[in-house]
This record gives structure tokens, sequence and C-alpha cells, in this order.
């Protein structure tokens, strides 16, 4: 289950606790606040949002029930190590989440090439030399609003019906569920 899933689905206004919940997770997504950050201290950030310390000590339980923090006892909070070290990762269906918030979901495909991987990406997928990769980036919305950038490298050799693919209205992630 994802943080936006346990979010309320009747409201069409994220609460304080759920724009709380989203900035930390968005700061920490989009790699401004890199692994073994240590995040600003419930005080601080409830005299930001003018809240109650209980509201993001809330939003922040969340996140480490998540394990995107690590809360340490007079330490503070710190930005997880992402888990993850193989090639092959869990694909979120971005669409599913956003519709979970009661939002409306968009899609905007940026960029599509198919072309050699390189030499950092041969080593993470574990491909030999000349194979050749699907770049596709994307951009999600919720409302009006940018949700998510995806940036997704699909190993041809192993979905070779990519190529194929467009992508100009469905997104690379629930494509691939499909498969």
């Amino acid at each position: 289950m994802t943080l936006a899933s346990e979010l309320s689905r009747t409201d069409s206004a994220p609460s304080l606790h759920q724009r709380i919940l989203g900035d930390i997770e968005g700061r920490i997504l989009s790699g401004e606040w890199p692994p073994g950050y240590r995040i600003p201290f419930e005080m601080e950030l409830a005299a930001h949002y003018d809240c109650s310390r209980m509201t993001v000590n809330k939003a922040l339980s969340q996140l480490a029930k998540s394990g995107l923090i690590e809360r340490r006892k007079r330490s503070g909070s710190f930005v997880t190590q992402p888990h993850a070290q193989s090639a092959v990762l869990e694909i979120r269906d971005i669409k599913a989440e956003v519709q979970s918030l009661g939002m409306v979901y968009d899609y905007e495909l940026l960029k599509r090439e198919q072309r050699r991987a390189n030499g950092e990406e041969r080593e993470r997928l574990d491909l030999k030399a000349g194979a050749i990769v699907l770049t596709v980036e994307c951009r999600h919305f919720a409302g009006k609003k940018p949700f998510c950038l995806e940036e997704r490298l699909i190993n041809l050799a192993a979905v070779p019906e990519a190529s194929a693919q467009s992508f100009d209205t469905t997104a690379p992630g629930p494509w691939l569920l499909e498969r």
C-alpha cells in the first residue's frame, strides 16, 4: 500500500497533514533531500506549516512506516538509503495513485528514444555490449499540477514489443504492468 492510497479519498483539497506528507515525500523522491539528510525537527516543521507538532508527527510517522525516513531519538529524522539494489524495481501505477486521492489524472510524454545502452546502463541492467534500450520520460499530473516525473529505461531484449509502443497516451508503468 502506498502513502497516497492511505490518504483520505473523500476530500478534493488535501488536508494539512496530506500536504506535509506530500511535500516531504516529494523532496525525498526528487533527490532534494538525499539519503542521510536530516529532516527539520518536528517543531521547525510545525512552525513552517503553522500547525501543531502532532500533525507533523503523524506525517513523519507515516514516512517512517513506509521506510522513506528513519527516526532516531534525540537525533531527529533522516532520509533512508533506498532498499532496492537491483535493476528490477516495483512498477507503480501512478494514475491509480492520483485517482485514489480523488484528483483528475493527466499524462504527458516528454521523450521517447530507442538507442544503444551506455556503459552505466549496461552495468546496472547487466546488459551485453550493443544492447538496445528504450528511454521514456513522461510527466504525470494530479489536477493540473505536476505530480511525478517518470524516467523509464526498458530493456528491449526483455520486452521487445515496447519498441512498437508510442507511449503517446499510455504511460510506460501501466503498460509494463500488463505484460
